[in-house]
C-alpha cells in the first residue's frame, strides 16, 4: 500500500469550492437559455429597437455573462472576508443580500408592471430572477464558509 502525504488529500475548503463553481457554472448555462428563450415579439423588440440586447439572443453569450456575473461577485465577497473584520464582513453581506432581494423584487416588478417588459416572455424572466438568486447562493455559501486565521478555524 502506497504512502499518501498530506499534500495528496485535497483540502476540504477546495473541494467545496469547485463544486460550487461547478453548480454556478451549470445554473448559468440554464439562465443563459431561458434569456435566451425570449418571445418572438420581444426577439422583434430587439431586433427592431434595441439591439445592444442582441447577445441575448443567443444561449452561450448570456451564459457566459451570468457566469462571469457571479464569479466577479464571488471574488468580491472573498476578498471582503479576507480583509474585513467579522463585523464589517457581515454588514456588507447584509448590504449585498438587501441589494440581491431588491434587485429580485424590483425585477418582478417590472416584469409585472411595463408592457414592453411583460412581453418578453416568462423564460426569459426565470433566467433574471435566477441571476439574482444566483447573487443570494454566492452571499449565503460565502457566509457560512468559517474565516481561518493562520492555519486555526475561528
Amino acid at each position: 500500500m502506497e504512502n499518501v502525504s498530506s499534500t495528496d488529500i485535497p483540502k476540504p475548503e477546495l473541494v467545496n469550492n469547485l463544486i460550487f463553481l461547478l453548480c454556478l457554472s451549470f445554473f448559468s448555462l440554464i439562465a443563459g437559455y431561458l434569456l435566451s428563450s425570449i418571445s418572438f415579439v420581444g426577439k422583434i423588440g430587439i431586433g427592431l429597437f434595441h439591439s445592444e440586447y442582441q447577445f441575448l439572443k443567443t444561449w452561450w453569450k448570456g451564459s457566459l455573462l451570468v457566469f462571469s456575473a457571479w464569479i466577479i461577485l464571488w471574488i468580491i465577497h472573498v476578498l471582503l472576508k479576507k480583509r474585513l473584520a467579522p463585523s464589517r464582513n457581515i454588514l456588507a453581506c447584509v448590504v449585498s443580500l438587501i441589494i440581491a432581494l431588491s434587485g429580485l423584487y424590483f425585477s418582478f416588478y417590472d416584469f409585472r408592471h411595463t408592457l414592453s417588459h411583460r412581453w418578453l416572455g416568462e423564460r426569459f424572466h426565470l433566467g433574471v430572477y435566477l441571476f439574482w438568486l444566483g447573487w443570494v447562493g454566492i452571499l449565503i455559501f460565502e457566509y457560512q464558509k468559517k474565516k481561518h486565521y493562520n492555519n486555526t478555524t475561528v
